[in-house]
């Protein structure tokens, strides 16, 4: 199974190197199912080896000038914010048991692992629909829809908070959308965004999980190596075009962990 893993690992950093955003989705999953590292444990983890891999891959988009940096501090402040806050506060206030139904307990890890394939199945959804809306490369003149930036910036810090996903598939239609950044200078600049607030999530974990460095470090060496390999294919391959290919294996993920946690222990 680990070996399983470390090549899955390389396909969470080629996702996100390829299509920009929701290869980070994968990141838990890898952890939970072929890693056996708990749940709350592994979005901590997610959170390392997202921020990470995404920060490496922010270097190629600020050569080429494909990342806005208003953009980033506007909407990255409020999701910084909500992700650190999230990672110290609410996720630690979560009882081990919740609440229990017969013989069936609510777990946190359980919680955890339904909230998450959830968000994937959300993401899978924003994957494989067509949106002519978001695939425009013409620049439009920017401007901030200021609250829709703030309140969707802290929408995207607590799920990030939460699952351990970067959250690019929420964070890049909203930068077309209500920045109008060309759809190239939204993944850089998503990028950049989840970088740091995956990173000082990370950070601010409120001290109960005991990190194995050493793995973490190999596992992120793994997903860097995906993204050179992903930013590499994308000069080749239209990452648009597959995208719904990948969120239909999202959505398969997504239905599979749910079936797993509620009908398979």
């Amino acid at each position: 199974m680990e070996y399983i893993g470390y090549f899955s690992s390389i396909l969470i950093g080629v996702a996100l190197g390829l299509i920009g955003g929701g290869g980070s989705i994968l990141t838990v999953p890898v952890l939970v199912y072929l890693f056996a590292i708990e749940p709350v444990l592994a979005t901590a983890y997610s959170l390392f080896i997202v921020g990470l891999t995404s920060a490496v891959g922010t270097v190629g988009y600020f050569k080429k000038g494909l990342v806005n940096i208003k953009t980033a501090v506007v909407f990255g402040i409020p999701s910084i914010i909500a992700v650190f806050f999230t990672r110290a506060i609410i996720v630690p206030a979560i009882p081990k048991e919740i609440f229990s139904v017969g013989d069936f307990m609510v777990t946190k890890n359980l919680l955890m692992m339904l909230f998450f394939a959830v968000i994937m199945i959300a993401a899978s959804y924003s994957m494989i629909k067509k949106d002519k809306k978001i695939i425009s490369e013409e620049p439009q003149q920017q401007k901030f829809n200021y609250p829709f930036i703030i309140i969707e910036g802290a929408i995207v810090g607590i799920i990030t908070g939460l699952v351990g996903a970067g959250g690019g598939f929420l964070i890049i239609p909203a930068l077309v959308i209500l920045s109008k950044l060309p759809m190239k200078e939204a993944v850089g600049t998503s990028l950049v965004i989840i970088a740091a607030k995956s990173l000082i999530g990370f950070f601010g974990e409120g001290g109960e999980n005991v990190i194995n460095w050493q793995f973490l470090f190999i596992i992120s060496a793994f997903a860097i190596v995906g993204i050179f390999i992903g930013t590499a294919l994308s000069k080749k391959i239209d990452g648009n075009k597959l995208k719904p290919a990948f969120g239909w294996f999202v959505l398969i993920m997504g239905m599979y962990i749910i079936t797993k946690e509620l009908f398979l222990k």
